[in-house]
């Protein structure tokens, strides 16, 4: 069985009674470096073979152990920090498992994307995670682009060299919304900044950042779509807004729905606009 071991995502404290026994009695653990975790194991006087599986070795290393597993060794996935599965390779020996039809179980702990939203005093009820914004310039850009008109709350999470140019651009295309920028979560010197984009950018360039940042976006409000929405027919008539609907093969009182829906009015109002300006032109 692969077991996802939840580990601390700071303090060493934050650790359930289950991992640390789930992490005695395994065969292996896999980590992303043997380093870090060897720290933790010896911190609780674990004495467990380790073995790096990280975004680098991934795809040589998959089929090995999954040959292990079904072998019938035990065996325990671990990250530097916090569960496996989220923003590193765990999630791809995961589905590997599954494909071959291994079990996979998971022993909960600490989540930074969920401990930051929780103190950001952001929306929590609907919230969506983006994690790293990936290299590559257009993409980044797709993605960002995509959450220009997103309602929930937004999670991203960055590195410290990177947190100004990010800031930059959500500020660009998202404008300055409301954000919490979290960092050293659950350790002694756990910083939480309540603050606007631009106020942010401002921040960090008089005091530069260290370490991993979880930022946390306050989602557009629905008010405010709509009345955005609402601009763009600002510079239209009534008439040529029915025409674009007309012209998609809608019948006149499809059309009207349509432009009614548009405009956030009640389509009778619509329809007398449109009869009485119709009247008017035809008399003429």
């Amino acid at each position: 069985m692969l077991t996802l071991c939840a580990t601390p995502i700071g303090n060493l404290s934050d650790i359930s009674f289950r991992t640390l026994e789930t992490l005695k009695n395994s065969d292996i653990i896999l980590c992303e470096d043997t380093r870090v975790t060897i720290k933790l194991l010896n911190h609780y006087e674990i004495n467990v073979k380790l073995e790096s599986y990280h975004e680098h070795n991934k795809n040589a290393k998959t089929p090995i152990i999954i040959q292990k597993l079904k072998d019938g060794k035990n065996i325990a996935l671990v990250t530097d920090a916090g569960t496996p599965g989220i923003s590193d390779p765990g999630e791809d020996l995961i589905r590997a498992c599954i494909n071959e039809n291994i079990k996979v179980s998971s022993t909960p702990g600490a989540v930074a994307l969920i401990i930051a939203l929780i103190l950001s005093g952001k929306n929590t009820r609907r919230f969506v995670f983006e994690g790293f914004l990936p290299n590559d310039k257009k993409e980044k850009m797709n993605i960002i682009e995509s959450l220009k008109d997103e309602t929930r709350t937004i999670i991203l999470y960055e590195a410290p060299h990177r947190l100004e140019k990010t800031l930059k651009l959500l500020l660009e295309h998202l404008g300055n919304r409301n954000i919490t920028l979290a960092k050293e979560l659950t350790k002694k010197f756990e910083t939480l900044l309540h603050t606007t984009i631009e106020d942010a950018i401002l921040k960090i360039q008089s005091t530069p950042p260290k370490g991993e940042y979880v930022i946390i976006i306050e989602g557009k409000s629905i008010a405010q779509l709509k009345s955005e929405a609402l601009k763009k027919w600002d510079d239209i008539s009534l008439q040529e807004h029915i025409n674009i609907y007309l012209a998609q093969g809608k019948s006149e009182k499809e059309a009207i729905k349509q432009v009614a829906f548009d405009l956030d009015t009640p389509k009778r109002e619509i329809y007398n606009q449109f009869k009485v300006k119709s009247n008017i032109k035809n008399s003429i």
